[in-house]
């Protein structure tokens, strides 16, 4: 077995047994309004990764490039994307897991305002996220033109620890969690649909929790 593959089924047996310890834990709801079909409401925030997570002191130092399909090619640190001009939003999370955890209160900048700044070409019609720890996820251009999608880089006022996707993480409320990257070091818009880490392994490419888009047989 290749050290690629050993890496892909430990993350995969990582998330599975994580998953499974917080399936029990802190259940408050199983029928709301507010919550996509098959999801249990929880008070808590569950970790789901493998912990490979970058450190603290690489936060003052960390970029975010963005590259690809886009007029203007960026390298930004955290402040020079403050600099852009960020807002607070209150979402939900929701993930694949069958967790919802209700009101997180995140603040980032609006994915609109990085479009503005690097000027995709008229041939990107979808975005590439990348994380410091190889994962990657896929979206189509259309679903990040949304209000609430933001690059956030503050969860409940303080900065996003490492442990919930910091210094900075892809927000995408409406899709199901795994398509909101972590530890973000790369945003790359494309021609192409490039299927990302969970894609390929069987996941539904678009994640949509409202039609239960688990699987790609969904």
């Amino acid at each position: 077995m290749s050290d690629e593959q050993k890496y892909n089924e430990a993350y995969i047996k990582a998330k599975e047994q994580q998953a499974a310890k917080h399936a029990a834990h802190d259940k408050v709801s199983e029928s709301h309004a507010r919550l996509p079909p098959g999801q249990v409401e929880t008070k808590v925030f569950p970790i789901l990764d493998l912990g490979v997570r970058p450190s603290l002191a690489r936060y003052p130092k960390w970029k975010l490039e963005i590259y690809g399909e886009v007029g203007k090619p960026q390298s930004a640190s955290i402040e020079e994307l403050r600099q852009l001009g960020g807002g607070e939003i209150t979402a939900d999370f929701h993930c694949v897991t069958r967790w919802s955890r209700f009101d997180l209160r995140w603040t980032g900048i609006p994915f609109q305002k990085v479009i503005d700044w690097v000027k995709p070409t008229a041939a990107a019609r979808f975005v590439t996220f990348h994380s410091f720890d190889k994962y990657a996820a896929n979206a189509a251009l259309g679903e990040l033109v949304k209000p609430n999608v933001i690059v956030a880089y503050e969860l409940e006022g303080k900065e996003i620890p490492p442990e919930h996707g910091g210094p900075i993480r892809m927000l995408i409320p409406q899709l199901y969690g795994w398509k909101s990257a972590k530890f973000l070091t790369g945003i790359e818009f494309t021609r192409e649909d490039r299927p990302g880490f969970w894609e390929v392994r069987g996941y539904s490419n678009h994640a949509r929790p409202w039609i239960e888009e688990r699987y790609s047989s969904d």
